[in-house]
């Protein structure tokens, strides 16, 4: 991992922290797009991580695109037309594509300001508790763009439609509270609880079976654009494959004895 995009494991529980907070987490650059594609291929890898958190180093969550290159045409900013499409694609649209890939539940403990793209990244969570001091905007309208990360796709499945329009048309701020109103967030607690809340709602899907819980995860995420049938097809065969898990054998005896079950991911 590179030094704006940290990776930690303690337990069952990875920690995802965006660590650039001299641009408050915005997400450009190399290092900051190869983060997540690594730390996705390594997650996804290792059974032994259950749950993960996403959150931000200092005062913002994410402040999106970096407005200054915006305004210096650099980096993916810059070129013709032509070459800015090709820098999207090659640049911050790794981000949702690793991300979707991604087959632990992820939370996002909002611990700031989520701005633009920052917006959007929590959107990409599975999860996401909010700080009371967290701010949210769809605001690419007020830099004169669109939202180039797939915004249109991912927030009106979150708040639905009416909500994301009025949110991506007018690129007003709301505060955790609004948040929290629409079905943003699922939670607002201090900012000093955040982590804390977060870690303990990791810690409670790292209770359950490791394995079911990604393939849960794999069904939610095909459910969002797949029909009936074929999700019905895949929670066959996902569901023959877990009543001969060890896990699954575990759950139900520890049903039986009346007692703690210990699940191992087989």
């Amino acid at each position: 991992m590179s030094d704006v995009f940290k990776y930690e494991q303690q337990g069952h529980i990875v920690v995802l922290t965006l660590n650039d907070p001299g641009t408050r987490n915005a997400l450009t650059g190399d290092a900051m797009f190869s983060g997540f594609e690594q730390a996705v291929e390594r997650m996804n890898g290792d059974l032994s991580v259950r749950a993960a958190i996403l959150t931000g180093e200092g005062s913002a969550f994410c402040s999106g695109g970096n407005v200054a290159d915006m305004r210096d045409k650099k980096g993916m900013f810059g070129g013709t037309p032509q070459q800015i499409e090709a820098q999207y694609r090659a640049g911050i649209q790794r981000i949702p594509k690793a991300l979707f890939k991604l087959d632990v539940p992820l939370i996002a403990a909002v611990n700031g300001p989520a701005i633009g793209a920052g917006c959007d990244l929590a959107c990409m969570c599975d999860i996401r508790i909010a700080s009371e001091k967290a701010l949210f905007a769809e605001s690419f309208v007020k830099v004169g763009i669109i939202a180039g990360d797939g915004g249109s796709w991912l927030l009106p499945r979150i708040v639905g439609i009416s909500r994301a329009s009025e949110l991506a048309f007018t690129g007003d701020t709301i505060d955790a509270k609004a948040a929290l109103e629409i079905g943003l967030v699922s939670k607002v607690v201090a900012p000093e609880e955040l982590m804390k809340e977060s870690q303990a709602l990791a810690e409670r899907i790292a209770k359950n079976p490791p394995q079911v819980v990604r393939w849960t995860k794999r069904m939610i995420r095909e459910s969002q654009h797949a029909r009936l049938e074929p999700i019905l097809d895949m929670c066959a065969s996902y569901q023959a494959l877990a009543h001969h898990t060890a896990d699954h054998t575990e759950a139900v005896a520890s049903m039986f004895e009346k007692r703690a079950p210990k699940f191992t991911g087989k």
